[in-house]
């Protein structure tokens, strides 16, 4: 089967690649070519422009930057309209719920259909095909492109368009309000004299303990905010999350809270960090640099 990746930076590479390797012919494109040209070494076609990839596949998957990123490569760059009709339009990138409607309601326009499938897992996720995938969409849709997702990680159907998204935010709402209780309990841990990494370790395996704990707390303990989830997108998430709810007459206070947090770590120039790098903004508020 002939499939098209649009987007293959730090997710959509990977992505492509276990596609590659799972033995599906894979046609790629990105923005920046560089960045899609290496998959050849994998048996990927690389395009010079959204649209040709697009025509070239029965399903074409999108890891794009967001919502307006999205609605650009596929209606105003030709994507949409040089997809086969009958094609399949599987969005992997995090953007809001109702976009996600409208993208599928267009798309159904050109005789097309639509799943919203986001993802979790960041780039490590992408890379063992762990990802944990949330779609919305019809049915017939889901289980048509099922065996790719399955190649990509583990695919649940949650809903009609755009309740993949929901889901999404839902997951992300819950990673970054975690990360901020994780980095804030260590800290308060540390400046009280305690071992970080030893309370850490104290409490794994108690009801405190969380993939968050394991994976991001071990982060904090060792300082390292290498991007793998970078803190740009987080606020992204947040902020889609507060916009969603605001259009539901849904209150969301604890989210509110975190979205300001991890404003005020970009405005201080933690904008590359990892976003396990909240950390770094609640130890500056306590003079634990």
């Amino acid at each position: 089967m002939d499939i098209a990746m649009l987007g293959t930076g730090r997710m959509g590479f990977p992505m492509a690649r276990r596609l590659c390797q799972a033995g599906y012919t894979v046609h790629v494109w990105n923005r920046d070519a560089a960045k899609a040209q290496p998959l050849a070494a994998d048996g990927a076609v690389p395009h010079a422009s959204a649209a040709s990839a697009a025509a070239a596949g029965e399903i074409v998957m999108g890891m794009l930057l967001d919502g307006p990123a999205v609605a650009s490569v596929l209606f105003e760059h030709g994507a949409a309209a040089a997809m086969r009709p009958g094609a399949l339009f599987v969005d992997m990138a995090s953007i809001q719920p109702g976009e996600a409607r409208a993208h599928a309601a267009r798309l159904a326009q050109h005789g097309i259909g639509a799943l919203d499938a986001p993802v979790s897992g960041g780039t490590v996720g992408a890379e063992a095909g762990t990802l944990a995938i949330m779609a919305g969409g019809g049915a017939a849709d889901f289980a048509r492109a099922l065996p790719l997702l399955q190649v990509l990680g583990r695919a649940t159907h949650v809903g009609p368009h755009g309740a993949g998204q929901l889901a999404k935010l839902a997951n992300q709402m819950i990673v970054g309000i975690t990360i901020g209780a994780v980095a804030e309990a260590l800290l308060l841990a540390a400046k009280g004299g305690a071992d970080m990494a030893k309370v850490r370790e104290a409490i794994a395996g108690g009801f405190a303990d969380s993939r968050i704990l394991q994976l991001h707390g071990q982060r904090m303990v060792e300082r390292d905010f290498a991007p793998r989830g970078r803190m740009t997108v987080q606020l992204k998430d947040m902020r889609n999350a507060l916009a969603t709810a605001q259009e539901l007459g849904f209150e969301a206070p604890v989210t509110r809270l975190f979205e300001s947090l991890y404003a005020d770590a970009v405005a201080h120039g933690l904008d590359g960090l990892d976003h396990s790098g909240l950390f770094v903004e609640l130890a500056r508020r306590n003079a634990m640099e």
